[in-house]
């Protein structure tokens, strides 16, 4: 086992290192200018998420879609992740994480344009879309699409499964002193009373849940930065000016370079919005929607909040509080995040373990469908329209191995799990890239030409 672990240790460090955040960094960019900064039309993306679209085809509202795709991306990652990036990487990581949302619209946006424009249906009526369908469907790469749904579904046992699962059981116990064992059965039984539901179900509790949590967070970290009032200007004077010169922020970050800071800046950023990664548009595919633009825009939103919003005021709360209070050591992030979080009174921590944990089980929701999805596919046989019988021993599988998660050690898991995520990621691009084309072409005739509202042809 320690050898297994020693090598997805090093293959996850090879795969997620500096030419996969370039790749992916380029593609940001490039989508960027490709699609004439779609970023552009982020308040009709926000507006439409919140909108019913009548009569559309599809499974879920698009806002369905939307909170589902945050309930996967909106984890662990917008809290420690960002700590992590700040303890290693310094203040300036935290721009750098920005700018990676900034730029990751464009790359959700045409994610989710893709999923839409190549979903297919099964004889029971069932939408199903992702980057699988857009690879074998949109540029006959039938092995790569396959390739991509066997990674997304090993990886959904990985980050989406048995990782959120454990962090759930080890935050309990620490914080409220049960058992990781009784933890793990009432995490199996509330996440079977959902997923056994399908993604209507799913759909149901995200809209509700994840607005909710994702609100909380928001307010907690708002009440800190009240706090730290005289140091939050401070803070981000020091966020933009150590990202291009870290040793301006002194101390334990003296040691830190530019290039340290982009690399755990747009390492977090990516790994915490997903985008490029070819998750979100595989619920996006199921979204009531007249055409593939608007639940595009719709997509392009999840990046929005998940890094422009919340990874930044949990940046800034963590560097704002490091300048008001000297005496907080930030060489270790999930400490740097729990010693800010405790300087509110009485509710400091247990919002933080509030968060944590909602957080840790809505990705277990999203990530349960992304996982489904993968397999149905698999379980098609190459038959467009069949009815996939896989769900049923999937979720099964699923949430046996909740359990599971929740009692053993998870070293092994993390690596395997970290890998995956890379290698999903790999076949994503190829479709971003080789049908940008298409999806420049989708954009102009439907947003820059101000038809948003016509149908599309299916």
């Amino acid at each position: 086992m320690a050898t297994i672990n020693e090598f997805f240790q090093l293959l996850s460090s090879f795969l997620w290192g500096w030419p996969m955040i370039v790749l992916l960094l380029g593609t940001h960019i490039f989508l960027t200018i490709r699609l004439r900064v779609p970023q552009r039309k982020l308040l009709t993306g926000i507006r439409l998420s919140v909108q019913k679209d009548k009569g559309a085809k599809g499974e879920v509202s698009q806002f369905g879609a939307l909170t589902t795709a945050l309930a996967a991306t909106i984890g662990t990652g917008n809290i420690v992740g960002v700590a992590t990036a700040v303890a290693l990487g310094g203040p300036g990581a935290v721009l750098w994480c920005w700018l990676t949302g900034v730029f990751g619209m464009a790359t959700k946006y045409a994610e989710g344009l893709l999923a839409v424009k190549y979903r297919v249906r099964d004889a029971s009526g069932r939408t199903y879309g992702g980057p699988m369908y857009a690879l074998e469907y949109g540029l006959g790469m039938k092995w790569l699409a396959v390739l991509f749904a066997s990674f997304t579904a090993l990886a959904s046992f990985g980050i989406g499964c048995t990782v959120q699962a454990n962090s759930i059981a080890l935050l309990a116990n620490e914080t409220f002193g049960i058992s990781t064992s009784l933890v793990g059965v009432l995490v199996c039984l509330l996440t079977a009373s959902v997923i056994l539901g399908g993604v209507k179900a799913i759909a149901r509790v995200c809209s509700i849940f994840v607005p909710f949590m994702a609100l909380l967070y928001v307010i907690g970290c708002i009440v800190i930065l009240c706090m730290n009032g005289p140091y939050v200007w401070p803070a981000i004077r020091l966020i933009v000016h150590s990202a291009f010169n870290p040793s301006a922020a002194g101390g334990g970050f003296v040691g830190a370079t530019v290039m340290i800071a982009a690399r755990y800046g747009i390492a977090r950023g990516l790994f915490s919005n997903e985008s490029g990664m070819g998750s979100a548009p595989i619920v996006a595919a199921a979204a009531q929607t007249r055409n593939p633009v608007r639940q595009a825009l719709v997509s392009s939103t999840g990046t929005f909040w998940d890094t422009v919003v919340i990874c930044a005021l949990t940046g800034l709360v963590l560097v704002s509080s490091i300048i008001a209070y000297p005496d907080i050591t930030f060489d270790d992030g999930a400490a740097l995040t729990k010693v800010a979080f405790s300087k509110i009174p009485y509710i400091g921590a247990p919002l933080l373990a509030f968060g944590i944990l909602t957080f840790a089980f809505s990705t277990i929701l999203g990530w349960s469908y992304y996982g489904e999805s993968a397999v149905s596919y698999l379980d098609a046989r190459g038959k467009k329209g069949e009815v996939r019988r896989g769900s049923r021993f999937y979720r099964i599988l699923y949430i046996v191995a909740l359990f599971f998660g929740s009692i053993i050690n998870l070293d092994i898991i993390w690596n395997i799990a970290d890998s995956m995520n890379a290698l999903m990621t790999i076949p994503n691009l190829v479709a971003l890239l080789l049908l940008s084309k298409v999806a420049a072409q989708e954009t102009k005739q439907y947003l820059w030409a101000n038809r948003l509202d016509e149908e599309m042809e299916e």
